[in-house]
């Protein structure tokens, strides 16, 4: 059972990291590789986890405010730190856009 868990979450993953390439401008769609974007979408998660945006109470309209600019730096510097790479946050913007994006189209089909 815990095989098809990881299958799932890698499956999600992917169907993530091919809608943020679609979204990302053209200079960045093929900057990123597979394991950078993998190692994003981790670090963004770690982000939502350690920052309580998870746990978050919406506006009155559910709205949940999120800096795409204090996450991007986060990567960044997490990246920087972990030894990933030098990374611009300005490009990392449109991977946390696109995540943010992506998030909210599979909500809108639920």
């Amino acid at each position: 059972m815990q095989n098809d868990e990881f299958n799932k979450e890698d499956i999600d993953d992917e169907k993530t990291i091919e809608f943020i390439r679609q979204r990302l401008p053209q200079d960045l769609k093929d900057k990123f590789s597979d394991d950078e974007f993998y190692y994003f979408l981790d670090t963004i998660y770690d982000y939502y986890d350690k920052s309580g945006i998870f746990e978050a109470q919406g506006d009155e309209e559910g709205f949940i405010e999120i800096d795409i600019e204090a996450i991007a730096k986060y990567v960044a510097k997490e990246a920087k730190k972990n030894n990933i790479g030098d990374f611009d946050p300005e490009e990392l913007f449109f991977i946390v856009e696109g995540e943010l994006a992506y998030c909210g189209a599979i909500e809108d089909e639920e």
